[in-house]
């Protein structure tokens, strides 16, 4: 975290003007510049502003201060913007960098955000002021403290923990989190009747439920990767939702515990098409629901068949040129040194061993899929 010092100076109209006159140059090369005032931090807010670019636009075309720790941790603008939640007013019990408050900041009239170290929240004050936003109010306090002293009641309370331990070990468990969000719930109920958590994408979705049994609770992915399992504890689940943002935004929802259709045998002759569920489905455990009477599928976790090309499936589908046992020698023998893209589900060998056994390099002259069916290992080879 940067220290109160370096906040002034990268709050300071020097330093805000000489970022913006290097922010095309390679950071290194500004840290090396003895011509640019406080080099080395502002190579630091260049680097982080190229970075921001992709994560956080808007904050980069704001040129916001980023310190290197909140940025790594704060949501990525995309997912921050899906939270569906809305109303007059909002407590946001973990402010970090802002972001999940700016996104907040557009369905709310008011949000009142918490930050619990000093120099964060007037990095926060700042950013929103560099981005115009004028209905966020940042409060230097821990959420403990806040709930225990508020008389004010909100339409919703919003809550992204910190998962990391003081050495920097990743946390799973939300009693472990801080704020422990188990420990303030009676707290958290007497400010509002609805709690919107976000989670790690590690965080499992029958946890979710088991916690907070009449709650939506939305798996996403954004272009291909999993990013977070968020709740909505507002009592109209219980919901399962898996959404997947990219190029086209999708969604599939389910209740728990729905049953997926039995695909029966795997008969590699008839399959064409091979479909590979998205991050968010798989996540979520609803693959097999989202795909049925579309392809095949024996497994959450496993790749889609279907004589047909399935249509609108969230995920990737391939054409397949053939269907086979898997060899690792007979690939090898046919395949040594040539570079491949290695898709692989319900498999378990990792890419790198896969390669290693086939003599095969990353690259994408072969499409290969590899999976467990019924017990057996197949190789899909794909065009």
């Amino acid at each position: 975290m940067i220290s109160a010092e370096e906040y002034e100076l990268l709050a300071g109209e020097a330093v805000t003007r000489a970022v913006a006159e290097n922010r095309d140059r390679d950071p290194v090369a500004v840290a090396l510049d003895a011509r640019v005032p406080h080099a080395r931090l502002v190579a630091t807010q260049v680097k982080y502003l190229a970075r921001a670019a992709a994560k956080l636009p808007t904050y980069a075309a704001a040129q916001c201060i980023l310190p290197p720790l909140a940025f790594e941790q704060a949501s990525s603008e995309r997912c921050a913007l899906r939270k569906r939640i809305g109303g007059d007013a909002v407590l946001d019990l973990t402010c970090g960098l802002g972001v999940d408050a700016f996104a907040l900041s557009r369905r709310f009239g008011r949000v009142v955000t918490l930050e619990r170290d000093p120099v964060l929240a007037c990095v926060a004050r700042e950013n929103f002021r560099r981005l115009g936003i004028s209905n966020v109010e940042v409060v230097t306090s821990s959420a403990e403290a806040y709930l225990s002293r508020t008389q004010e009641r909100f339409d919703w309370v919003y809550a992204d923990p910190d998962r990391r331990s003081a050495t920097g070990r990743k946390l799973v468990r939300l009693e472990d989190c801080s704020p422990s969000v188990p420990a303030l719930l009676p707290a958290i109920r007497r400010v509002s009747d609805r709690l919107c958590l976000k989670n790690s994408p590690l965080f499992d979705v029958d946890e979710a439920l088991r916690l907070f049994p009449r709650s939506r609770v939305e798996v996403v992915s954004l272009d291909g990767e999993c990013k977070e399992v968020v709740v909505y504890d507002d009592g109209t689940g219980p919901a399962l939702t898996a959404t997947a943002l990219g190029s086209d935004d999708r969604s599939f929802t389910a209740r728990p515990g729905a049953a997926a259709p039995s695909p029966g045998a795997f008969d590699p002759d008839r399959y064409r098409w091979l479909t590979v569920p998205d991050a968010a489905l798989q996540k979520a455990r609803l693959a097999r629901l989202h795909l049925a009477e579309k392809a095949d599928i024996w497994s959450d976790n496993g790749f889609g068949f279907s004589a047909d090309r399935p249509e609108d499936v969230i995920g990737r589908v391939w054409e397949i040129a053939a269907i086979e046992p898997y060899d690792p020698r007979r690939l090898k023998r046919e395949l040594k040194g040539r570079g491949a893209t290695i898709l692989k589900r319900d498999f378990p060998l990792s890419a790198d061993e896969i390669m290693r056994r086939t003599g095969l390099r990353p690259g994408d002259e072969v499409r290969l899929a590899f999976t467990k069916i019924d017990g057996r290992f197949w190789t899909v080879r794909l065009k």
